[in-house]
């Protein structure tokens, strides 16, 4: 089945950061938009953050834009997620997953999701 991997996600405190990655070894990701979705428990999944295919457009939501940036690295099959001054509301399950749409932030354009890494805030 072909999905996307995530990592790096870890227990950080208030005002730290961390980085996240989505990578797949099973096909290019170079011709496709990947966006970083997140779920906190009980909540709907949301969108994040999301880079076109050739890493020149970015796009974040509101509650992320200034303190996370989304990168790729088409070399390294690779899409990350820096995340700075994380805060108690950041705490979720992140999601990657990639999509042929333009700067979509609806779920329903992404396919190919991977199973999440968890990021926990606490101090």
């Amino acid at each position: 089945q072909l999905q996307l991997v995530e990592s790096g996600g870890t227990l950080v405190q208030p005002g730290e950061s961390l980085r996240l990655s989505c990578k797949t070894s099973q096909y290019t990701l170079e011709y496709y938009a990947v966006g970083w979705f997140r779920q906190a428990p009980g909540k709907e999944r949301e969108f994040v953050a999301g880079i076109n295919w050739d890493g020149v457009s970015t796009y974040y939501a509101d509650s992320v834009k200034g303190r996370f940036t989304i990168s790729r690295d088409n070399a390294k099959n690779t899409v990350y997620l820096q995340m700075n001054n994380v805060k108690y509301e950041d705490m979720a399950v992140y999601y990657c997953a990639r999509s042929s749409f333009y700067r979509s932030q609806s779920p329903a354009d992404y396919g190919f999701w991977g199973q999440g890494t968890q990021v926990t805030v606490s101090s």
